[in-house]
């Protein structure tokens, strides 16, 4: 048996056990020598597969598979949970009726697989690795009803040993009767006696979780009560308190000095606006006199040239020039027929 078939064995073989093996037969002609080259190795009798099942259980548990620092804690309240059995099983039937009793609302996904025969191993190692593909299983419950330990050989073999011991899902073994223990019990997260226990551990029940949902409103209500009882007496603690009803007083103080100097301010505008007022009506007055429309009231003229500029003296006049003369109510064109000068 070359040395990787052998890692593979269930056990460690020994003188004088016996044993079933599978190869092939190989005869050399010249030596007249037969070999056979084995392929696969298995204790023959009940009293060897307990050698095979403890051997496999010392070296599993020297490698560290059984620790319990690797457990993986198991959810309270799982959504989906991935059931690794025969779908004609018992167990199955067990699962499906307590689910439905305990809380319909978890939704169950059956991974079909053999759970006792040569293929066995092989399609549960399987299972449990493509339950592990699916992102929205929150356990795994892998098992059977009872028999006897041949029949429940297939929870003992290092290839669903290793197989649970790599899932990243949590998983429950439920192999077998109470009495029973397999490899996979050891290794699994957790071991529950039945399959029908499995049920009822991995499942919460519906009225449970209802009934703790009306405690916490009920809890959170009083405690809101309370917290907002607590504010409110704060709040008529610290309107009774001296010291802010004495900076109310100040307060109030400081709105009646903004309203007296609101007036003050008011009064001081309009007195402002009021002088101000007289200052323009004088000043108006002494521009009305300056003003030479007011000149022109009294009887007075100014002449203008044909260039429109002031003509303040006849000894810038000539016989003939035209001239405009400015009135208080309008305007003249005339000619210079003479020029007196004094």
């Amino acid at each position: 048996m070359f040395r990787s078939k052998a890692a593979l064995a269930a056990f460690k073989p020994q003188n004088g056990m016996k044993v079933l093996i599978r190869g092939s037969v190989k005869l050399y002609e010249k030596d007249g020598n037969v070999q056979i080259y084995v392929e696969e190795i298995l204790p023959s009798g009940l009293g060897a597969l307990y050698i095979a099942f403890e051997q496999l259980k010392t070296r599993l548990a020297a490698e560290g598979l059984f620790a319990a620092e690797k457990k993986k804690p198991i959810p309270k309240y799982p959504q989906r949970i991935a059931i690794i059995t025969s779908p004609t099983g018992a167990a199955i039937k067990d699962i499906v009726n307590i689910a439905t009793r305990r809380n319909p609302l978890v939704k169950l996904i059956v991974f079909p697989s053999a759970v006792q025969g040569e293929a066995a191993p092989r399609e549960i190692a399987e299972a449990i690795d493509r339950a592990n593909t699916y992102n929205d299983i929150d356990l795994l419950i892998i098992g059977r009803g009872g028999g006897s330990l041949e029949e429940l050989w297939a929870f003992n073999t290092e290839e669903v040993a290793r197989a649970i011991a790599r899932s990243k899902i949590p998983i429950i073994s439920a192999v077998g009767h109470e009495i029973d223990f397999t490899i996979a019990d050891f290794v699994a997260d957790l071991r529950a006696p039945t399959p029908s226990a499995a049920a009822e551990i991995a499942i919460p029940l519906l009225t449970d979780l209802q009934a703790t949902v009306v405690s916490y409103q009920d809890k959170l209500y009083q405690k809101m009560t309370l917290i907002l009882e607590r504010h409110r007496n704060k709040i008529r603690e610290l309107s009774s308190h001296r010291g802010l009803a004495m900076q109310s007083f100040k307060l109030e103080q400081a709105r009646q000095e903004i309203d007296m100097l609101a007036v003050r301010l008011q009064d001081s505008i309009t007195g402002f606006l009021t002088k101000r007022d007289g200052i323009l009506k004088l000043l108006s007055t002494k521009i009305d006199m300056l003003s030479p429309l007011t000149t022109l009231g009294r009887g007075y003229v100014l002449a203008y040239n044909v260039e429109g500029k002031v003509v303040n003296s006849v000894a810038n006049l000539s016989v003939g020039d035209e001239l405009q003369l400015q009135f208080k109510d309008g305007r003249a064109d005339c000619a210079v027929r003479r020029v007196n000068k004094s």
